[in-house]
């Protein structure tokens, strides 16, 4: 693999967003080195790579860091560019339509689902799922207008979209044990449905892809603090 001690990815590993850059790292075959962060006890490298956030994932790429998911993947497609498949297609018409949909799934997909799962009211969190629904069958089109019928957003192989939305599908399996509800139902979406079993069994991205029991546990644990949470707050 490319790469090499020049790389360094700080990360969790429940994060959907520091998958993403596994994913990418792996797509394009770099080898890096990983640093496991406790975002309870945040390490001083955490907190001087990225002063603004202070949160994952980091890439370090010869003592520089590049923050933010979507930034460091456009990042490591331009810094090796010689280097495994392009993520963004090479027409500029088609790269801004896949930033486009990349920007979609975090503004409006990942803000709808997180409404859905952690609003205050019920009333909240039927609003949120409500828009969750509606963002997911707007990816379905996206699918079936960016792919042309062929297996993923990138057309033949994983491009930039499918990646950024690739990095939720650990989380959208465990919620479906969690919460038994799956965005990617293959009644109503099809294509994303078949996509996201397609995706997974990629052989560049099936070794990256979190455990999904580990990720069920680790849910568990988060809604029981939430819940927690809850309570005090009606105290």
């Amino acid at each position: 693999m490319a790469g090499g001690d020049d790389l360094k990815l700080l990360g969790m590993w429940a994060s959907p967003f520091v998958l993403r850059v596994k994913l990418a790292l792996s797509l394009k075959g770099l080898s890096y080195e990983y640093v496991e962060e406790d975002l309870g006890n945040k390490s001083e490298v955490l907190l001087s790579s990225n002063p603004v956030h202070k949160s994952v994932p980091v890439l370090i790429h010869n003592g520089k860091p590049i923050c933010e998911s979507s930034v460091i993947l456009q990042y490591i497609d331009e810094a090796f560019a010689g280097t495994g498949p392009s993520l963004l297609p090479a027409d500029p018409y088609e790269r801004a339509i896949a930033r486009f949909w990349a920007a979609y799934i975090d503004s409006q997909m990942i803000a709808a689902s997180t409404k859905a799962s952690r609003g205050k009211t019920e009333e909240e969190r039927a609003e949120g799922k409500k828009q969750s629904l509606a963002a997911v069958e707007n990816l379905e089109g996206a699918l079936r207008d960016c792919g042309k019928g062929k297996p993923f957003f990138g057309g033949d192989s994983v491009g930039f979209v499918d990646v950024v939305l690739g990095g939720l599908l650990g989380w959208v399996r465990a919620n479906e044990e969690l919460q038994g509800t799956n965005p990617f139902d293959p009644e109503r979406t099809p294509l994303l449905a078949a996509w996201a079993e397609r995706l997974w069994t990629v052989e560049t991205v099936e070794p990256v892809m979190p455990d999904v029991s580990r990720l069920v546990e680790f849910g568990k644990m988060l809604q029981a603090r939430q819940a927690a949470a809850a309570a005090g707050d009606g105290n």
